[in-house]
């Protein structure tokens, strides 16, 4: 046996040494790893590594010299073969024990280990090979029953008629055909598609590593296991992980009662009973490769008669709440920076921190997909308005509201419900964009199911038909309906998190906002450390019970001071949710966008809803028919709605802008100054600011004048069309701050309505002609070449003007790796994704500092 196998001799193979050329991205991750584990001196059996190219080669028919990688290990040694992929995530083929055994060996082994212990090696790989290699029937070999030389001879028989020639017995041979089946599995058409639904590059390269067996079977106490210091789930300290006697590879996570637990356990026996040395050694193990290799990690084992072998180490997998505590205990220890533990935890993930999940190992009945909203987990009966939706909620039932697409009119039911379903809409539809602000599980766009809304059925896409009443769960994490109340796992913001988030804010270097529509969007903000309000909404406190009708008085006057009259009604209202805001955030902003949304969004459609507008305003149904009817608009996106309201019904901004100065003075009689800022949707033009801006001013005076006091307020620009980007040096000049919206300004771009193009959007993404749904991703060549120009003209008419986005991109990491290079101040989201926004703005810091 040589000692060495340089890579400039062969440059197929390479003995796994501590120096070595093995690399994660051209030997994989496993190689790598039981690299570093040869460099600690722990005790890893003798390995051999196969490069990418070297098993590409395989998979195109060119063998490396398979006698040379033989000549690496003892005479008559048993070898597994295990992949290694650059990310333990993408998977890749199973591995194969016990390959080099044959009818020689098994002689040889029986007199060393005995003759059941023999038999039982030699059957399990004929087995594998069989149906792994070979390709044959499983179930013939499944259903073998024979134990001992009987099951070993009835396997080579069952061999020897499925593949019409004896089992083979050169282990060259062997060892040749389990390196060609598994990089031709690698590079098949299933695996490669199975890769990239992982997020793995079509293209991504396999590694695959041959190791000397440590036979966990035979005389005296042997066996294999896996064990690690943390709880997957949690990520507290815990000794995790099972023994099995007489076993190989994994099997004891498999070995039902038979397996021991590994720490003294009043449920059964244990390994510390059984072998305490070992375990002992084992524990030692896992704490030094957790210091050296600077991550939790778990352990792959075999025991010969007290002797530990470690076969693998791989990173312990882990929850998203355990991958942050572990992150924070490992900095905490020192063993880690606390820049390294930001960049441990992925944004999204944090999601499942802050709402409730379906439990991973729940059993799940999909009866439904769509578009993933709003994150989380829910279980309610099913509900089809928003009136039932009230209803349930005020017996205490949950309920799952169900809709064709949600409007202004269905915020009562939505607020009321604990999870939303819609058959059209997409990431900015209003369910998505109300969902997430209300941190409610949303999943919109599920196309493929049957809403039959006017019979009170869901019909799921596998043609069951569920009723109002019948309890489903909606999972707006996955995109999945499902059947039945799964298990749940909660929601856990402990020390861990605040202490995690803390650290990265001291790196963040942009600013987040939350977009907060009412007093308890402000107070989830507030909790989630986001650094003031960038967007709030005002349109959605006139949808409450009792404004509503005032709101269509208004609507309905037939002139300005009849319309003034209705909104006298309105002012106290909305001064009231104002003073609340601004005591619930004081000492951060607050952007208020003024009114926004078409007025037809507050009429009813239906007969009833028309019937009591007309019982309220005292006039006849058809005078109210007729004159909702007139109000309707071909393309209402695009009508009269914004800045564009304000001009033509200026009495709207007018009470808006008193109610916002009143509520600044008496919020700031108890607390800091408020400095409200004031923002005008829809602006495409210099004038339109020019305008609003003067009766604003106005009415500021006015304020200032009756109260005797004096207040700051600064006023700005939703930036949400084209011509808006390309004229903002222009408009800059009359606003002291600039804010992208950017799901209207994705709309207008693209000529796509946000609320529809959920239907197609799939098919774009999968054939290539969108990169990402640019409703949830930001398009930084087209949207994103709007919004530089927007920045680099802005700046140039206004040096000191404030640049912000507070569309939902916002939240979505990427998007704000944009934000970041364009200049922008600060980013605008739900308030339920600020923590997601924060850490993701940290991360992007952290790579910039460290190249």
């Amino acid at each position: 046996m040589r000692d060495t196998l340089r890579q400039d001799q062969d440059p197929y193979v390479t003995l796994i040494t501590p120096k070595a050329p093995v690399s994660t991205p051209t030997h994989g991750g496993r190689a790598k790893c039981l690299q570093r584990l040869i460099r600690l001196e722990l005790p890893v059996p003798r390995t051999v590594a196969l490069s990418f190219e070297t098993v590409h080669r395989i998979a195109a028919g060119e063998l490396p010299d398979i006698d040379r990688i033989l000549a690496q290990f003892p005479a008559g040694a048993l070898l597994c073969v295990r992949p290694s992929s650059e990310d333990p995530d993408w998977g890749g083929p199973g591995s194969i024990l016990n390959i080099g055994m044959n009818d020689a060996t098994f002689v040889d082994l029986s007199d060393s280990i005995g003759h059941a212990a023999a038999s039982s090696l030699y059957k399990r790989f004929v087995m594998a090979y069989a149906i792994h290699v070979a390709r044959l029937d499983p179930d013939v070999f499944e259903e073998i029953e024979g134990v001992g030389q009987e099951g070993l001879s009835e396997a080579l028989r069952c061999y020897e008629e499925e593949a019409e020639e004896p089992f083979p017995q050169d282990p060259a041979v062997q060892l040749a055909e389990v390196l060609r089946s598994m990089a031709r599995a690698w590079e098949g058409t299933t695996a490669r598609l199975l890769r990239q639904a992982k997020g793995a590059p079509v293209d991504a390269g396999l590694g695959l590593i041959v190791q000397e067996m440590a036979l966990g079977l035979g005389s005296g106490e042997r066996g294999s296991g896996v064990l690690q210091l943390v709880n997957s789930e949690t990520g507290l300290p815990q000794v995790t992980g099972r023994y099995l006697s007489q076993s190989q590879g994994r099997e004891a996570l498999e070995g039902g009662p038979a397996a021991l637990y590994l720490e003294r356990d009043p449920r059964g026996p244990s390994l510390e009973e059984l072998e305490p040395a070992a375990f002992e050694a084992l524990k030692e193990y896992a704490a030094f490769m957790r210091k050296k290799l600077r991550a939790e990690m778990q352990i792959e084992f075999t025991i010969e008669n007290g002797r530990v072998h470690i076969l693998d180490g791989m990173r312990v997998k882990r929850s998203p709440r355990a991958a942050l505590r572990i992150a924070v205990h490992l900095a905490e220890d020192g063993i880690i920076s606390r820049q390294e533990a930001v960049m441990r935890v992925e944004p999204r993930g944090l999601s499942e921190l802050l709402h409730r999940q379906v439990d991973p190992e729940a059993a799940r009945d999909v009866i439904g997909r769509g578009v993933a909203a709003s994150p989380g987990a829910a279980t309610g009966k099913i509900v089809f308005s928003s009136s039932e939706a009230q209803a349930s909620a005020a017996r205490g039932e949950n309920c799952i509201l169900v809709r064709r697409e949600t409007s202004p009119e269905d915020v009562r039911g939505m607020h009321a419900a604990v999870a939303v379903l819609t058959e059209r809409g997409g990431m900015t539809s209003h369910a998505a964009v109300i969902g997430r602000g209300f941190g409610l599980p949303c999943v919109v766009g599920a196309a493929r199911m049957g809403f039959r809304l006017h019979d009170k059925i869901l019909i799921t896409e596998d043609g069951r038909r569920l009723r109002e009443g019948e309890m489903i769960t909606v999972d707006g994490s996955s995109g999945q309906v499902l059947a039945g109340a799964p298990r749940m796992i909660e929601a856990a913001l402990d020390d861990a998190f605040h202490v995690f988030m803390s650290w990265a804010d001291a790196e963040r270097d942009i600013g987040i906002r939350a977009n907060a529509d009412t007093p308890a969007d402000a107070t989830t903000a507030r909790n989630f450390a986001a650094q003031g309000i960038g967007l709030c909404r005002t349109e959605h406190m006139f949808f409450e019970a009792d404004r509503i009708t005032p709101m269509r008085e208004m609507i309905f006057a037939d002139s300005p001071e009849d319309r003034k009259a209705a909104l006298a009604r309105l002012l106290p209202m909305q001064r009231a949710d104002f003073i609340e805001l601004f005591r619930i955030m004081e000492g951060m902003p607050v952007c208020i966008r003024l009114f926004d949304p078409p007025l037809h969004e507050f009429l009813p459609s239906d007969r009833a809803g028309l019937r009591d507008l007309a019982e309220a305003l005292d006039l006849p149904v058809s005078d109210v028919t007729r004159r909702v009817e007139s109000m309707g608009e071909y393309n209402p996106m695009l009508g009269m709605r914004g800045v564009r309201l304000g001009i033509a019904v200026p009495e709207i901004y007018d009470m808006q802008a008193r109610a916002i100065f009143e509520a600044t003075l008496e919020a700031s009689q108890e607390g800091a100054a408020v400095v409200p800022e004031i923002m005008l949707p829809l602006v495409s033009a210099m004038r339109e600011v020019e305008l609003v801006r003067t009766r604003i001013d106005a009415v500021a005076a006015a304020v200032r004048n009756e109260r005797g006091r004096e207040f700051d307020y600064s006023l700005g620009v939703m930036v949400e069309t084209p011509r808006a980007c390309l004229r903002a040096d222009e408009i800059a000049q009359h606003a002291h701050f600039l804010s992208f919206g950017t799901n209207d300004l994705t709309q207008m771009t693209y000529g796509l309505s946000r609320d529809d193009a959920g239907r197609f959007m799939s098919h774009y993404v999968q054939q290539g002609v969108f990169a990402e749904d640019p409703f949830h991703r930001l398009d930084p060549e087209g949207v994103g070449e709007l919004i530089r120009m927007g920045v680099e003209r802005g700046r140039r008419g206004n040096g000191g003007v404030m640049l912000s986005i507070c569309g939902e991109h916002g939240g979505d990491p990427d998007s704000i790796a944009f934000c970041r290079s364009a200049g922008i101040d600060y980013v605008s989201c739900s308030p339920f994704r600020v923590p997601v926004a924060r850490l993701a703005a940290a991360q992007l810091a952290i790579r910039d500092k460290i190249g």
